[in-house]
């Protein structure tokens, strides 16, 4: 029996399995789900096992344990490290679920249930993919190692320590990521960059206290209405970002490049219907696609401050917050960046309110040339999987972790996704097409494979 055919073969046996994984309500920002994120560990560990790895460890950090695996029984064959993670966003809002976030359920050719697109389903295709060829051949073609984390979700805090403490443990030739989307239903592709990430957070004090908007109002500065003020000039008409310096080290991305992006199988009626808004604009001069995928942005993230609450309260708010960010593209800085931002800010605001401005994380951005052979293999794997030749995209999205696993040891990351971008990632009804997930058990075990002979 060949790959294809064995894999094939264990269709319901898969889609069992996975369900039991998305069972577990892995939530790693939330407290109450500590033992369930342990739980979720300890599954990993036991499917790596049932795949066939012998070394496998349950390693425990400050918050959320991260699991490591390696098969190393393929002398003079490439090493492949593969990282996932097995940690869940909150499912809130319950009530817009349309079935329950921790019971997956199979509609319309989907899997519904909250990890399906991020992470675990992804995870699961790679843990399939590995099983499936020990099984046909006794081993693996290649050298593997695996490291799944229980914290992406909340900024990998332990993560990148453990990296730092086990560099020669962790060296590989190649990194291996499903933690992106595909570009549409039916076009199987590979990510070959992505945008960074700076976020902040901002807090604006005007009167010491709160006060009675009646007996105060129209003598005393409104930190809320400053806010708005402040966010309202950091763009011009023309949606560019209004920090002086912000572009001074954008990469500049070639015509043939621009040529090909806009080539894609992209269509804006999809877009459009998966975002549902009333209307659209972004930065002057670039198309939709370059806009979400080769430009930088500021987005404001969230603001509140005053009363909020059932009915009517009339104060003058003595403080006001804001979070928001940057997604940064290749060549520019994230810690200049920030600098520059702080003091746009800084120098925006009038000198009726203190501003205290925080930066809470930053990421650089990434890309890679798919030139290069591993990109060549992945395309012919993904063929394999799915009887369509892969693209090549980039994302919005930013994975720290890539970034810095590139910096250190200097390897190409091969970013193959199987989410979707209507898959509600983060939201209610989150998804995987089953074809996807079917599909890329094959175009990962071939992939594997396939990179023996590079």
């Amino acid at each position: 029996m060949n790959l294809a055919e064995y894999i094939d073969g264990r269709r319901d046996e898969h889609l069992a399995e996975l369900c039991s994984f998305l069972r577990i309500p892995s939530v790693s920002a939330k407290t109450e789900h500590k033992q369930d994120v342990e739980r979720g560990a300890r599954w990993v560990a036991d499917s790596l096992r049932n795949a066939g790895f012998k070394t496998v460890e349950i390693v425990p950090t400050n918050l959320h344990p991260l699991v490591y695996a390696e098969s190393l029984e393929a002398p003079g064959k490439p090493t492949v490290l593969f990282y996932g993670h097995y940690d869940v966003q909150p499912a809130e809002p319950l009530e817009l679920w349309t079935t329950p976030a921790f019971e997956p359920a199979v509609r319309d050719g989907n899997l519904f249930g909250r990890g399906t697109a991020d992470d675990k389903g992804q995870v699961h295709i790679h843990l399939k993919a590995l099983e499936s060829l020990q099984k046909i051949n006794g081993k693996l073609p290649v050298n593997v190692k695996v490291l799944i984390e229980g914290e992406e979700e909340v900024g990998s805090v332990s993560l990148w320590s453990y990296v730092q403490k086990n560099k020669e443990k962790l060296k590989a030739d190649a990194l291996l990521v499903s933690d992106t989307s595909m570009l549409a239903k039916g076009v199987p592709s590979i990510t070959y960059g992505l945008r960074g990430l700076n976020y902040y957070q901002i807090e604006l004090t005007g009167p010491a206290r709160d006060l009675h908007s009646g007996v105060y109002g129209g003598a005393v500065p409104n930190p809320l209405t400053i806010l708005a003020e402040l966010f309202a000039k950091l763009h011009d008409k023309n949606s560019r970002v209004n920090v002086p310096g912000f572009y001074d080290s954008v990469a500049t991305v070639s015509k043939a490049e621009r040529k090909a992006l806009n080539a894609l199988p992209w269509k804006r009626k999809e877009f459009e219907k998966a975002v549902g808004a009333p209307g659209y604009f972004g930065e002057k001069g670039y198309t939709i696609v370059e806009q979400l995928w080769t430009r930088p942005t500021l987005e404001l993230n969230g603001i509140w401050g005053g009363y909020t609450g059932e009915g009517a309260k009339t104060v003058i708010p003595s403080k006001a917050y804001a979070k928001f960010s940057t997604r940064l593209v290749p060549d520019q800085d994230p810690h200049k960046i920030a600098k520059l931002v702080e003091k746009q800010v800084r120098k925006l605001l009038p000198d009726t309110v203190t501003c205290k401005f925080e930066v809470l994380s930053t990421g650089k951005p990434w890309s890679a040339s798919f030139q290069a052979p591993i990109f060549k293999k992945a395309q012919s794997a993904l063929e394999k999987g799915f009887g369509k030749k892969a693209v090549f995209i980039r994302e919005g999205g930013s994975i720290p972790f890539v970034t810095q696993m590139h910096d250190t040891f200097k390897v190409p990351c091969v970013l193959i996704g199987f989410g979707l971008p209507d898959e509600n990632a983060h939201a209610p009804d989150e998804h995987i097409a089953l074809e996807n997930y079917f599909g890329g058990i094959k175009a990962i075990a071939h992939f594997y494979a396939d990179l023996a002979t590079l």
